[in-house]
């Protein structure tokens, strides 16, 4: 197992397959573009590879606030379900933790959804706390 930045367009679309697992309203023809748009605005794609697959796959942004200073804030965490329990989760996980002390934050944080059962568990089982409620208004 090994963790690849995703950054050439062959590298993200590589992700796609299991990125869909968590983002199902994704299509092939707008990933790349997407991911591409997004890393111009601090977006970070990044990827657990295992036989040639991507089998884990995180997508994160360093942000700075007054609530919490600087932090990693993972936007997307997700594992192919096939692969799941086999440590890739656990692997990309703890490398966004060293990847966020190495960019200076002081925190990582990361929402999911309240269907999420077992995701809530690994975050828990990797010592995350439950520290607010995301609120969230659809405007058209």
């Amino acid at each position: 197992m090994s963790i690849h930045r995703a950054e050439t367009d062959e590298q993200i679309a590589a992700c796609f397959a299991v990125m869909r697992q968590l983002r199902p309203q994704l299509t092939t023809a707008e990933f790349v573009p997407w991911v591409q748009a997004q890393t111009s605005a601090g977006y970070r794609l990044v990827y657990c590879e295992a036989d040639g697959q991507a089998v884990s796959v995180a997508g994160y942004r360093v942000i700075e606030n007054l609530a919490w200073g600087r932090f990693l804030y993972v936007d997307d965490l997700v594992t192919d379900e096939h692969h799941r329990s086999q440590g890739q989760g656990d692997r990309l996980f703890e490398w966004l933790v060293a990847e966020a002390k190495q960019l200076g934050c002081g925190e990582l944080h990361l929402d999911s959804g309240v269907q999420r059962f077992a995701a809530h568990r690994f975050y828990l089982r990797h010592r995350m706390d439950i520290t607010s409620h995301h609120f969230a208004m659809k405007l058209g």
